[in-house]
């Protein structure tokens, strides 16, 4: 699967950053009819990736700009959320001026965010990803136990989507091929990082009872 170019967004801070405080656009050039300019271009297309569990507790999240700067209000903009979408059969929902993609799996509610314009095909895309990858990373166990306990992994798995609000891969076999190599770089195997933990913990368990 070829991977979708990132759709154009205004740099964190600038762009984003005016539209939110209602402030003007820069007047068009002389001799350019009004209305006529369209965003400036940038790569940073993602504002925030969570996940929750079936609480609306946050379990993992990654902001990549400073809509929401400090801790309370990310867990603050999370709770609204997973209010309006954990009782809906919907998998888009807008929200606070943005545009939010969301899926739900055993007891885990994964949820992408984008601004308000952004391509909401571009923000399903990074959330396919990121559930098929870790539905390989979890062994197909994408619940909040086995989450909880390869978590390791999951940072991994969304790094390799994601790094600073700029999508960097949307095929979920190349983000596990990845993520294996990273483990092959820390002197491990080609097993994936959560085969590894899980097998650590299995010969612990082991040990102990012998």
């Amino acid at each position: 699967m070829q991977r979708p170019e990132a759709w154009p967004r205004p740099h964190p801070g600038e762009g984003a950053a005016a539209a939110q405080t209602g402030a003007p656009a820069p007047p068009a050039p002389a001799g350019e009819p009004a209305g006529a300019r369209l965003q400036e271009p940038s790569l940073y297309t993602i504002k925030a990736v969570f996940i929750l569990d079936s609480d609306g507790r946050r379990l993992l999240a990654k902001y990549y700009d400073d809509t929401f700067p400090s801790m309370k209000e990310q867990m603050a903009f999370e709770k609204n959320v997973f209010n309006k979408t954990y009782r809906t059969d919907s998998e888009i929902a807008f929200f606070g001026g943005m545009t939010i993609v969301y899926k739900s799996s055993i007891d885990l509610f994964l949820y992408v965010v984008g601004s308000s314009q952004e391509n909401e095909l571009m923000l399903m895309s990074v959330l396919t990803c990121l559930f098929e990858s870790l539905n390989h990373v979890l062994r197909k166990n994408v619940e909040k136990r086995w989450l909880m306990d390869n978590m390791d992994g999951a940072f991994l798995v969304l790094d390799e989507i994601v790094d600073g609000g700029v999508i960097l891969e949307s095929d979920p076999q190349q983000v596990i091929q990845k993520v294996n190599f990273r483990a092959d770089d820390g002197g491990l195997t080609e097993q994936s990082v959560a085969q590894v933990l899980q097998s650590a913990k299995e010969q612990i368990k082991w040990s102990l009872l012998k």
